[in-house]
């Protein structure tokens, strides 16, 4: 049954991208053994350097089931996620992820996220794009606010 899922995932990477919809990237999340959410890469269709495929399949099987919440699912994609699309699975909660072709092989294609492998690890003052924190105490308000609020949800 994993197969069919990575299959699906590589088939969305492939018919999507000669579709002309973006790069070459797809993913499936699976719950229970059914797709709950399907996602392929659609930056340059839509103008979103966020559509990445295993961000479309987490907002798609979020949608699908009702909520920000993905434990008891796991994803399938056609390709290691980049940082950012490795941040939102962590911040899903998915149970698993199964990737079929490595960073290594998206790098040899033209999409080498060594860059930001390597800056994410950096304290901000280091990183190469130029960052100034400003109003720190003012912005804290937020948060005391929240932690106050009784109907907060914590995500």
């Amino acid at each position: 049954m994993n197969e069919a899922f990575m299959r699906e995932a590589i088939a969305l990477s492939i018919d999507k991208m000669e579709a002309g919809e973006g790069g070459p990237f797809g993913a499936v999340v699976v719950n229970n053994g059914t797709i709950v959410g399907r996602g392929w890469n659609c930056v340059t269709s839509a103008n979103d350097p966020t559509a990445h495929a295993e961000i479309m399949a987490i907002r798609n099987a979020c949608t699908a089931l009702g909520t920000f919440d993905l434990s008891g699912c796991e994803l399938y994609a056609s390709c290691e996620p980049c940082p950012m699309c490795l941040a939102a699975i962590y911040w899903a909660r998915l149970d698993k992820l199964t990737f079929a072709a490595g960073r290594e092989d998206a790098a040899a294609a033209g999409f080498d996220d060594e860059l930001i492998y390597t800056e994410i690890s950096k304290p901000w003052k280091n990183r190469r794009l130029p960052a100034e924190q400003m109003m720190q105490t003012e912005a804290q308000k937020a948060f005391q606010l929240w932690v106050k609020r009784e109907s907060r949800i914590i995500y």
